[in-house]
């Protein structure tokens, strides 16, 4: 192939299911080994829940079942599932750990770090930070901790999130994701014409990475 297959991916740092995802994801494309096409990463952003507080006061119960509606078992069983999801994938989430934040913030970031060629390691800074670790990632001192430990410049993040330049960006992605119809996260775009939804299994990324590289190679030939 000429050019990389380009994976598009919009999600949320806050969102459990983009980082089992991202796991299921990259195992689809280890698992391929040899026959695994070259790809691109890109992350784009996507705000599950705009309307958050930067310090939001209560736990991650709290915060699902007044957003949700739903009564505080039915979270606690829910989280308990998704919990165990993210167990198989290899991941440790920490939900009484967790403080629920605004992402907007973190999603600047990303947009500075893919300017900088590191925004795929600071994506699983955020993630690992946020699910497993509880750390604050909607505070400006807390975000240029993580990016330092991404391999950034820890003044120039500082600079880029206190600017502000990094917002239209942010806004251009959410604007895209409105005008393809994704309204839930997270959602991978496969070469500019493959949808693929949800932290489907790790086969399902292979196989459309396959079909993809194979439909390339025809054109090709």
């Amino acid at each position: 192939m000429s050019s990389p297959i380009k994976i598009d991916i919009w999600s949320d740092i806050a969102c459990p299911w983009c980082y089992i995802g991202k796991r299921h994801f990259e195992a689809g494309v280890a698992a391929l080994g040899e026959d695994a096409p070259e790809i691109e990463v890109e992350y784009h952003s996507f705000e599950l829940a705009p309307d958050t507080p930067v310090d939001f006061e209560g736990s991650e119960i709290d915060f699902l079942a007044k957003h949700k509606g739903m009564p505080a078992e039915r979270v606690q069983q829910m989280l308990q599932h998704v919990t165990g999801v993210a167990a198989n994938a290899g991941l440790d989430y920490d939900f009484d750990a967790l403080q629920h934040t605004k992402t907007l913030k973190a999603h600047e970031l990303l947009h500075f770090a893919k300017s900088e060629g590191r925004q795929l390691e600071l994506a699983e800074r955020l993630f690992r930070a946020y699910f497993t670790e509880g750390r604050h990632v909607g505070r400006i001192d807390e975000l240029v901790a993580l990016a330092a430990d991404a391999g950034l410049d820890a003044d120039a993040a500082r600079e880029a999130l206190e600017s502000g330049r990094f917002a239209a960006a942010v806004q251009a992605d959410i604007a895209q994701a409105g005008a393809y119809g994704i309204n839930g996260v997270p959602f991978f775009v496969i070469d500019g014409k493959y949808g693929v939804s949800g932290a489907q299994p790790a086969e399902v990324f292979g196989q459309v990475l396959t079909q993809v590289a194979g439909e390339r190679d025809g054109a090709v030939a």
